[in-house]
């Protein structure tokens, strides 16, 4: 309980105002008690309310380099342009430490009638104070951004766990499988031709699963190739009854995604689209990549009286998924119009990576054969 206490007082937005408050309380106190120690000659009544009087300024100059040069250049990777940017405002520190002394607390001072005021103009020691006042908070803000991060991190590993055993049943469900599995069997009995083709698409749409998804990005080519895969199975247990349009165009070589994240869509198009639909249902799956960009548009018939929001157990993981691996990078759509439902998603792409080298599945797992 008290470590939750102290989490929650830490990171919660709830007791933001309150942080503030025991930070600058504290930071007060503790200059105020440095200065008694080097024998200033105030009591440490007065020095605390100097301290006092100088949070505007001590706010003033910490919070655009805690609220700004942090978030938006150091944790971004800017390191040159946070370095840039805290040199420069280090500068316009001693202007902010003279025309806040010169104009805010001296006359302040004066008017309260205290003595032992400041001269006016640049002052070292009351610089030091100013830099101080943005560098601890800069640290304390850095390590609590980085431990969000890490914290996210930690839960998106977690929630891409959870998705990939999800899909597993979602997509690999008994269902399908044993619709898959009895086509093979009946085109087996009629020496059919179309049997070896059947147990390799099979083999590798589980292969694929087991093996490739463990790693953080795959090839786009073998993901599109499972999704094509996976129409083919679904085509043999449908036959004629679907109408189904699939088109692939632009740059897909050599670029990497995370796997799993168009499989999902696909297969609640067939789950809740096709399967639950009376009259003949149709499939239209576009995928391109242009200009480094990936674009997936499904769209899927459906029975309009179906209940809306049925999305499937994968897509709330999809999202979660993209939320964290492509931050600002994509664009994610899902549309149902009665009739017919549409997922559209646009995502920026990683490009090739000469260090990624995808886990070897041996040949004979991969193929389907036994090892």
């Amino acid at each position: 309980m008290n470590s939750f206490l102290y989490n929650e007082f830490i990171f919660s937005p709830r007791y933001r105002i309150w942080r503030h408050v025991l930070y600058w309380s504290f930071h007060i106190a503790l200059w105020a008690a440095f200065w008694v120690v080097m024998e200033a000659p105030c009591s440490y009544g007065r020095h605390l309310l100097n301290m006092a009087m100088w949070i505007p300024a001590f706010i003033l100059f910490s919070y655009p380099l805690v609220y700004i040069a942090i978030p938006y250049l150091l944790l971004q990777g800017k390191v040159m342009q946070f370095f840039l940017l805290v040199l420069a405002w280090g500068a316009a520190g001693l202007y902010i430490d003279s025309e806040y002394r010169s104009y805010v607390l001296i006359p302040l001072q004066e008017a309260m009638g205290l003595s032992n005021i400041l001269p006016r103009g640049p002052l070292a020691f009351c610089y030091l104070c100013m830099t101080t006042s943005a560098a601890s908070p800069m640290i304390i803000r850095f390590f609590k951004l980085w431990t969000l991060k890490q914290n996210d991190w930690v839960h998106a590993q977690q929630e891409k766990t959870t998705a990939e055993l999800q899909l597993l049943k979602a997509q690999v469900h008994p269902h399908f499988l044993f619709n898959t599995l009895n086509n093979i069997y009946s085109y087996s009995l009629e020496n059919s031709p179309k049997t070896p083709g059947l147990i390799l698409k099979l083999s590798s749409l589980l292969t694929y699963m087991l093996y490739d998804c463990s790693s953080e990005e795959v090839w786009l080519e073998k993901e599109i190739g499972i999704m094509k895969n996976y129409i083919d199975l679904e085509k043999e247990r449908y036959g004629n009854k679907i109408d189904i349009s699939w088109k692939v165009g632009g740059d897909i070589k050599d670029q990497l995604i995370t796997p799993l994240l168009m499989l999902p869509f696909l297969e609640n198009a067939f789950k809740h689209g096709a399967s639950e639909q009376i009259e003949k249902p149709w499939l239209v799956v576009n995928i391109s990549v242009i200009n480094q960009t990936l674009h997936c548009k499904i769209t899927n018939s459906k029975n309009e009286y179906m209940a809306k929001g049925s999305k499937g157990i994968g897509i709330s993981n999809v999202r979660q998924r993209l939320a964290f691996i492509y931050p600002g990078q994509y664009e994610l759509s899902i549309h149902d119009a009665g009739d017919y439902f549409t997922v559209t998603m646009m995502v920026r792409l990683t490009g090739y990576h000469s260090e990624y080298i995808a886990r070897p599945v041996p040949r004979t797992v991969a193929q389907g054969l036994p090892a």
